[in-house]
């Protein structure tokens, strides 16, 4: 009784480290909910408002992807030349500024730029994000507090939704300072909860065995998979609202409250795939995300039914953050005795995410610009890249199987 009371004490959270966990869910909000999906609803008042045109806005989206690609393969460098504390704090000051730069658009370079820019900030925080905070963690409590740490991505989605059309009604202009503050705000309240750079106790790491050959080749193929994953929400991530805005006719408002119910669904959807893949294994789950998403995307380019869109909207939004901890369990579960290697696959993992989100964003801007404005055209090259997605990961378990 002693001994269970006693291990229970030392699996609670102490005040230090629900700092952290605040710290890191404040990181990712700022990092992708707000750097990356806050520019989503301003897209149709960016071109009403004759800031952009319509293909330059796809483009400007597209900049904010190029500069997480970059973020991802500089933050464990830059780390290197910081302690995480001190580089986390410069990542979200450096995140805040480029939103304030934003609400003055000097040029069309001047903007991408600063697009390119927040996205460096937020594919840094979220490579760094992780392991600045986990290992301060009791090894029982890390599932719950990586959870909070992915919700913030669903909270700055909502929190886009519902921040920027209040702060419309002000202006454009006085919108991207609006975002600047709470951006900074949320820098002010994190500031002192990230921990210092070494972990309170030192933790021996156990020898690294590697994968079998088979489980080495589910798990390339994996990174492939969670690549056309990326190509699959894109379209989504840049034109959902301006599609309901502008391609259906709704108007902005009704395009942001779409948005809202997207950002609803993102902070149930983590919980909602992580309950399921618990049941039924990551495997099974990632598989029926896979088909759940390419439905989804498929519907948006074939019907603007109201109903059809809604339900669309509602399962993408929970799938988009969903899918970062279901791929994170399948790695797990492939890799369950090498926490070095498993580390290492959701590093290159996240590198392919985030080079096909990149090179996707371009070549979306590309289609749509060159096919009169169809959003049915890009819609369905994401449901193409799903499916494929689908296909090959059932393909390559099937092998794997025969082969085991």
């Amino acid at each position: 009784m002693n001994r269970t009371s006693a291990t229970a004490a030392m699996d609670r959270l102490d005040g230090a480290a629900w700092m952290a966990t605040l710290a890191g869910m404040a990181g990712s909000l700022v990092a992708v909910g707000l750097a990356r999906f806050a520019y989503t609803p301003l897209v149709p008042s960016l071109i009403e408002a004759h800031w952009f045109s319509a293909a330059d806005t796809v483009t400007l989206g597209a900049a904010n992807f190029a500069g997480y690609l970059a973020g991802a393969l500089l933050g464990r460098p830059l780390a290197s030349l910081l302690p995480n504390r001190a580089l986390l704090r410069v990542l979200m000051l450096t995140a805040s500024l480029a939103f304030i730069a934003c609400a003055y658009p000097l040029s069309l370079g001047w903007f991408f730029g600063w697009r390119f820019v927040s996205g460096l900030a937020g594919g840094a925080i979220m490579v760094l994000v992780a392991t600045s905070i986990l290992p301060h963690i009791p090894a029982a409590r890390r599932g719950f507090v990586s959870g909070m740490i992915f919700l913030g991505i669903g909270l700055g989605i909502a929190a886009s939704g519902t921040a920027v059309p209040a702060l419309m009604r002000l202006g454009l202009h006085e919108t991207w300072l609006g975002l600047g503050g709470l951006s900074m705000l949320l820098t002010a309240l994190s500031w002192f909860g990230w921990p210092a750079s070494a972990p309170p106790q030192a933790v021996a790491a156990p020898p690294v065995e590697h994968a079998p050959r088979h489980e080495g080749r589910v798990l390339r193929s994996l990174y492939a998979e969670y690549a056309l994953n990326a190509l699959g929400l894109v379209p989504v991530m840049l034109l959902l609202v301006d599609y309901v805005a502008r391609g259906l006719n709704h108007g902005p408002d009704v395009g942001a409250l779409c948005w809202v119910l997207y950002g609803a669904a993102s902070v149930a959807g983590p919980v909602a795939v992580g309950s399921l893949a618990d049941r039924i294994g990551y495997a099974a789950a990632y598989r029926i995300a896979l088909l759940l998403q390419a439905v989804a995307v498929a519907a948006l380019a074939v019907s603007g039914q109201p109903l059809v869109v809604g339900t669309a909207t509602v399962v993408l939004g929970a799938l988009t953050p969903g899918v970062v901890p279901l791929v994170l369990g399948r790695i797990h579960e492939l890799l369950p005795r090498s926490p070095s290697e498993q580390r290492a696959a959701w590093s290159r993992a996240t590198t392919a995410f985030a080079l096909f989100q990149a090179l996707s964003g371009y070549g979306y801007s590309y289609l749509f610009a060159h096919s009169g404005g169809s959003y049915a055209a890009v819609f369905l090259c994401g449901a193409v890249a799903l499916a494929v997605a689908l296909g090959t990961d059932i393909l390559t378990n099937a092998r794997r199987h025969r082969t085991a």
